[in-house]
C-alpha cells in the first residue's frame, strides 16, 4: 500500500498495486469479466464534474458484446466442423468392402472377375454397344445393348473375353458407342469400384476412398453406393 499526499495534508489518495496474471488459456485476451472490471474502475475514477457520456458507455458495451458473440459463434462453428468430420469418417469407414459408383470408365480387375458398370445418356440412343478394352486399346469383348432410353442403365461384364475365356488380371475400360439423333456418339460409362480402405486425412484434408486397382477418390465424389459387392 502506498500513500501520495497533495497540497492539503488532510487529503490523501491511497491505492494498492494489483498484479494481474493472464491465465495461460486466455492467451492475453480480455474476457467479459475483465471488461466489466475495467468499466467499474473507469466509473469509480471518473471526474464527478465530467461523467461518462451514456451513449459512449452503451457503444463500448455493444462493441464488446458483438466481439464476444463472434468469438462464441466461431467456437460453435469449429465444434460443428469437427462433428461433421467425425460423421464423414464414420460414414466412409462403413464403405470398406462395398462398391461405389464413380464417374470413371477405367477399372482394375482380377482374372475372371465380374465388373458392374452404368451407362448414362441424356438422350435416347439406338444400336448401342459396350466395348471392353484392355490397356493397349484392344477390344476383348463386345456386349450388344440395342436401344436405350434417356437416363441410366446398369450392366455387368462377366469378365470373359470374346473367346469365352477369363480375362487376365489388369486394367480395362468400358467404351460405349451408339447412335444419338442418327449420329454415332460415345456415351458416358461409369463403373462400380470396390473400396479397399479409407484414408481419413488425405490431400487437402479430404477423406479419401482407396479403390481396387490402386486408384483413390474423395468421398464427396461418390455418385452412388451399391447395396452389395459387385
Amino acid at each position: 500500500m502506498e500513500t501520495v499526499k497533495g497540497n492539503n495534508p488532510l487529503e490523501a489518495i491511497r491505492w494498492q498495486k494489483e498484479e494481474y496474471k493472464v491465465a495461460e488459456q486466455d492467451k492475453g485476451m480480455l474476457t467479459q469479466a475483465d471488461f466489466f472490471a475495467l468499466l467499474t474502475k473507469e466509473l469509480s475514477n471518473q471526474d464527478p464534474t465530467k461523467p461518462v457520456d451514456n451513449n459512449e458507455m452503451i457503444s463500448q458495451m455493444t462493441a464488446f458484446s458483438t466481439t464476444d458473440g463472434v468469438q462464441q459463434l466461431n467456437a460453435s462453428f469449429e465444434g460443428f466442423a469437427s462433428s461433421m468430420t467425425s460423421s464423414q469418417a464414420l460414414q466412409a469407414s462403413s464403405l470398406v468392402g462395398r462398391s461405389v459408383l464413380v464417374e470413371d470408365n477405367i477399372f482394375g480387375m482380377s482374372e475372371g472377375e465380374a465388373v458392374k458398370g452404368k451407362l448414362v445418356s441424356d438422350e435416347p440412343a439406338s444400336n448401342v454397344n459396350i466395348y471392353v478394352e484392355n490397356i493397349a486399346g484392344e477390344i476383348i469383348q463386345t456386349v450388344p445393348v440395342g436401344n436405350v432410353a434417356a437416363g441410366g442403365m446398369t450392366f455387368t461384364w462377366d469378365g470373359q473375353t470374346s473367346e469365352g475365356k477369363p480375362a487376365d488380371t489388369g486394367a480395362y475400360r468400358f467404351r460405349i458407342v451408339g447412335l444419338v439423333d442418327g449420329q454415332a456418339s460415345e456415351i458416358e460409362a461409369q463403373t462400380y469400384r470396390k473400396v479397399d480402405s479409407v484414408t481419413l486425412a488425405g490431400a487437402g484434408g479430404n477423406i479419401m476412398l482407396n479403390l481396387n486397382g490402386g486408384s483413390a477418390m474423395a468421398l464427396a465424389d461418390v455418385v452412388e453406393v451399391s447395396e452389395g459387392d459387385t
